[in-house]
């Protein structure tokens, strides 16, 4: 397979900006995070813009692999895809601007579900694509712990 790096690029620019978008909106009530009680195995703040920018990175090249097929499948993928990266924007609003802990779990355990669909449709199409998202899936998981503690904590 021949590598379109223009089609790869503007994949991967996607859902970073969609998380530099969300950080821009987020940047001015991290420091209410940071006042929170914290979890046991809350990592320290700077950890996480490497995570997610690693995680969206592998988005975007998950994206671009479904992207060279055509058909149903393809375009439920997509959608699938574009609904999760709304989601995990609200969630990041709903957490920090609004610091509503409750309503950002429920957000967040539906975008687990949205990740794991996206997660299935994506192997149908690409395995290799599919296999990418494992480790969204599992911090968005990680993410729900520290969510779940924020509000029993708090």
């Amino acid at each position: 397979m021949k590598i379109n790096y223009k089609k790869l690029l503007l994949s991967i620019l996607i859902p970073l900006l969609v998380g530099g978008v969300s950080a821009l909106f987020t940047k001015d009530s991290m420091d209410i995070y940071i006042n929170l009680n914290q979890p046991v195995l809350s990592p320290p703040g700077f950890i996480f813009p490497i995570v997610w920018t690693i995680l969206y990175i592998l988005m975007g090249i998950s994206a671009y692999f479904i992207s060279f097929f055509d058909g149903e499948e393809e375009e439920n993928a997509q959608k699938i895809y574009i609904i999760q990266l709304i989601l995990n924007f609200i969630w990041s609003i709903i957490f920090f601007n609004y610091n509503n802990f409750i309503l950002s779990f429920i957000i967040l355990i539906i975008l687990w579900l949205f990740i794991l669909k996206m997660i299935i449709s994506f192997y149908k199409i690409n395995p290799i694509a599919g296999y990418l998202q494992i480790p969204y899936l599992l911090w968005v998981t990680f993410a729900g712990y520290l969510n779940f503690m924020i509000i029993l904590l708090n």
